[in-house]
């Protein structure tokens, strides 16, 4: 099963920051920058959200959880 989960994940990271929705902007105090909750589905229709710092060159992805 965790096998089929790490395979899964990226497509559906994909999907969640491309076709999903900012729910919330947060400050990181750390590192004085914005990060950003997103709400979505995965690939398979699951509701999940990412917690990502996106930028102009890069996307950090901080966590991903599915919503229950």
């Amino acid at each position: 099963m965790f096998k089929r989960i790490l395979v899964k994940m990226p497509s559906d990271l994909k999907h969640c920051i491309l076709y999903g929705e900012i729910v919330e902007r947060q400050w990181d105090e750390k590192w004085s920058e914005w990060k950003y909750v997103i709400e979505g589905d995965a690939v398979d229709g699951d509701s999940i959200e990412v917690v990502a710092k996106l930028g102009p060159d890069d996307t950090v992805v901080i966590t991903v959880y599915r919503v229950l």
